[in-house]
């Protein structure tokens, strides 16, 4: 049935992400998908598939491949990518820490997009970290002593969402400005380090280790000479790491670890868990040399008979001997506990703060620094108690009036000297509050937001749009990186923008909840039937519009569904066309291209490594895909320029042998080949083609973004000024020529991509002598003159393109001696706006230029 909201736009931006937060609840409810297939298995189970494991080193050897390559592209300051927003949404943040000696400066991690440093009190930040070779943090600790010197843990603990491995600790002894490599690279995630007030050379690095797979890097390291080696000093199990860590700063030889027992393999369902009876809390009283278990004896619930999973601590630094333990039994809290001995005794607390399915998300828990009894508990909610946790009177939760409070908390710091000044950590970015928590205002230049999906107004270049992890869809409205707007709650996946009419926006929330948002009556219709509704559906739902047009649209189950007047209905023009494996979590389609040349030419690919055809609009379908690997799907397209050909890539981390992740068909998936070449081996998640010289490829990896001039048989670095970020989506603007990437953990980028194709024209023309000129006048009504030069006796063309890539004038197309020639182009007829004009030579030189017909 469908549901039409009719909701007055300036109440939506407020009340639509709560509403969707009760349906996706719902809907979750209904499906039964709970917490074992939160999108951790999205992410993973995409880049482990079909082996459900991968490669300890994997993301390091993929970095290092980055760092051997030439970088030719990367060196030139005229392929600078620059900054899109937005900047004023922010994204998930993971820890906050305050200088001790210097109030004014802290520094921020954001889950997959690096560290931030800001030198008044939290209000602007800048990058510090972007010339690392992994962006995703767990956490970040400052010498007391020495503040200049910083330690930052890579691989973010939480576990949930979409994370990626880290690379280890570096060190920064200038503020950040320069960074060293300080090893425990297999730890995976990172999520505490403490270091010694009394002997700054002594480290202790809570690592969590690996997601989904056991393994022997997890548990307490320490390191007595400042990070140069590391020695295990506790270890549980190969399923059981540090998730958190305590240090008494008057006596740094006491200290409390929280060990959690986490195993979340994503294809088995049997063997996912988030608790285990080797959870719990250990103390040692001589700097990490033994340590105790602190078991039930002492008022802690027992993991033998109860379910223990992710545990917080916070240690009161007036009183260390009072401590605070939040813990949760794999979904959500069970309860707070309370030491005044040191741990000798606890007891929990009265009342619980407010829990919810996934508490193993955040297990945060904070004890004012000069008030034992005030506690804050992150969660879902952001929850504070003046009794030591006998109440919760201060709670921040599922409300369209929390207090400018985005939901999901993971970081919490005080002030070093007025601990009511708060800067929280969430999956919203940074707030800080300047009266202990009760009113917050939001960070509001912070560019982290994770985009899983992009769109672009054709009509309007700076209008761009993006699908993000829990902070909506997006849009900006003037192309400013601080006026982003929402325009769907939830977590944001494709959005389509029709052509004909751009305020007629398709977007969608996870699970593939796909609404049309009409602009002028600011109606949102779900778009979705019921047929569909039962259909398994991926977390990323594909969503495509005919390039030619924009009243079909294709929709992506483990079948193709198609409408041909804009969603209002909708058929299935396929049947299953996945592999339909047993006990598995794949099963459905991920992707969708249409032929910009031929609306009857589809292609799709699915989350179980196969790729079907379609030459007659649906009608027959040919599975292509028997020569290409068993991996995840992540994009199929079809050729701009010809129709003919296709290119697909694939996801999938290295478990054993290197992998190739693109392949390129001339004869519609017929025959393949692998032109991955030199890029490093790591999963791809987004291409374009250039469609003024489809030799030029453009790619996103987990590990950054990529060109090929040569149509794949070699790879460089794209641009610089782009760190080595996830970059999951790219599209090229038809009006712009610009190059639009979505990062995920640093926002949206841009880059001008005539450059490239003049770097690619000038190397043509010094191998044969061509030379296109540019067309005059410029701008013109209706006639122009086209200048180029020949090198030799050969076979020369000159075509007209239109800004979707399709053929509209052919101008010169015959053999031709060398000389100087000039041809002209009547455009009578023809629309006014931005034109291409390219030659092309048997030599294999091909020159392309922008002109502009006005009307």
């Amino acid at each position: 049935m469908k549901r039409l909201i009719f909701l007055a736009a300036a109440f939506f931006s407020i009340l639509i992400c709560y509403q969707l937060m009760v349906i996706i609840d719902d809907r979750d409810s209904e499906n039964e998908r709970g917490p074992d297939s939160y999108p951790a298995e999205y992410f993973w189970l995409q880049r482990t598939f079909p082996f459900g494991k991968a490669d300890n080193d994997v993301y390091r050897k993929a970095l290092q491949q980055r760092k051997q390559m030439p970088g030719i592209l990367k060196k030139n300051s005229a392929l600078s990518w620059k900054f899109a927003g937005p900047e004023n949404i922010g994204g998930r943040m993971v820890d906050v820490e305050f200088d001790p000696s210097d109030g004014n400066t802290v520094y921020a991690a954001a889950a997959t997009g690096g560290v931030f440093v800001s030198y008044d009190k939290g209000l602007n930040w800048h990058a510090v970290f972007d010339d690392q070779a992994v962006l995703t943090i767990g956490d970040i600790a400052i010498d007391p002593v020495n503040t200049q010197t910083l330690y930052v843990g890579t691989g973010e603990a939480n576990g949930g969402h979409n994370n990626f491995p880290g690379g280890g600790v570096y060190k920064s002894t200038d503020g950040g400005e320069t960074w060293e490599f300080m090893g425990l690279g297999n730890t995976a995630s990172i999520g505490r380090i403490v270091v010694d007030p009394l002997n700054p050379q002594r480290v202790f690095v809570a690592a969590v280790g690996s997601y989904f797979a056991p393994n022997p890097e997890r548990g307490v390291y320490v390191s007595e000479d400042g990070g140069a080696s590391w020695t295990q000093s506790l270890f549980v199990s190969d399923s059981t790491g540090a998730i958190d860590l305590v240090m008494d700063q008057a006596n740094p030889d006491y200290m409390l670890a929280a060990m959690w027992e986490r195993v979340r393999r994503p294809v088995e369902r049997s063997g996912t868990h988030l608790y285990g009876n080797s959870s719990g809390i250990y103390r040692t009283t001589d700097g990490g040399k033994s340590w105790q278990e602190l078991g039930p004896s002492t008022g802690l619930p027992d993991a033998e008979l109860e379910r223990v999973g992710r545990i917080g601590l916070a240690m009161y630094p007036g009183d260390t001997k009072i401590l605070y333990a939040l813990y949760n039994d794999g979904s959500e809290i069970t309860g707070l506990y309370r030491s005044n001995d040191g741990g000798d005794s606890w007891t929990k607390t009265d009342a619980n703060p407010t829990g919810n399915t996934f508490s193993w998300y955040f297990g945060q828990v904070r004890v004012h620094p000069t008030n034992p009894d005030m506690v804050y508990a992150l969660d879902i909610a952001f929850s504070r108690s003046e009794n030591g946790g006998n109440s919760w009177p201060l709670d921040y939760g599922y409300s369209p009036s929390y207090e400018g409070l985005h939901v999901d908390h993971h970081a919490l710091a005080f002030h070093p000297d007025d601990p009511d000044y708060l800067i929280d950590g969430n999956d919203g970015g940074l707030n800080i509050s300047t009266d202990g928590g009760l009113n917050w205002i939001k960070v509001s230049r912070l560019p982290v937001t994770q985009f899983y999906e992009i769109g672009l107004d054709k009509t309007n270049p700076w209008r761009y749009y993006g699908g993000t992890q829990d902070n909506g869809t997006l849009r900006t409205a003037g192309g400013l990186t601080d006026d982003w707007e929402k325009v769907l709650g939830g977590d944001g996946f494709y959005v389509l923008v029709s052509p004909d009419d751009p305020g007629i926006i398709y977007c969608e929330w996870q699970w593939g909840n796909l609404y049309r948002y009409e602009e002028s009556n600011g109606s949102y219709y779900d778009i979705v039937t019921d047929e569909m509704e039962n259909d398994p559906h991926n977390w990323s739902t594909p969503v495509a519009m005919d390039p030619q047009n924009s009243q079909i649209l294709y929709y992506g189950t483990n079948r193709l569904w198609r409408s041909e007047d804009r969603g209002n209905n909708w058929a299935a023009v396929s049947g299953n066309l996945t592999r339909d494996l047993p006990d598995s979590r794949v099963g459905t389609i991920t992707t969708i291209s249409i032929s910009p040349q031929n609306s009857e030419l589809l292609y799709v690919g699915t989350d179980d490594g196969l790729v079907w055809v379609t030459m007659d609009y649906g009608l027959n379908w040919q599975n292509i895909s028997d020569s290409l690997p068993f991996r995840w799907v992540t994009r199929v397209l079809a050729d701009p320029v010809d129709e003919a050909a296709v290119y697909v890539t694939f996801s999938g981390l290295r478990w054993k042998d290197p992998q190739p992740h693109i392949f390129k068909s001339a004869d519609f998936g017929q025959n393949w080949q692998d032109i991955s070449s030199n890029l490093p081996d790591a999963p791809l998640n987004a291409i374009a083609v250039d469609s003024l010289n489809n030799d030029i490829i453009y790619v996103g990896s987990d590990v950054g973004a990529f060109y090929s001039a040569d149509g794949g048989f070699s790879w460089d670095i794209l641009g610089e000024s782009l760190p080595a970020v996830v970059i999951n989506d790219m599209k090229i603007h038809p009006l712009t020529h610009e190059l639009v990437a979505g990062t995920h953990g640093r926002s949206i980028y841009t880059l001008d991509l005539d450059r490239i194709v003049a770097i690619k024209d000038m190397k043509g023309r010094a191998a044969g002598g061509y030379r296109l000129q540019q067309n005059y006048p410029n701008p013109f009504n209706p006639l122009t003159n086209i200048g180029f030069q020949t090198g030799d006796l050969g076979f020369v063309s000159i075509f007209v393109y239109n800004t979707l890539g399709q053929k509209v004038a052919t101008l010169v197309n015959k053999q031709m001696n060398a000389g100087n020639y000039t041809v002209q182009w009547d455009a009578t007829g023809f629309a006014g706006g931005v034109y291409f004009y390219r030659l092309v030579s048997d030599k294999g030189i091909v020159s392309t230029k922008k002109m502009i017909l006005i009307r």
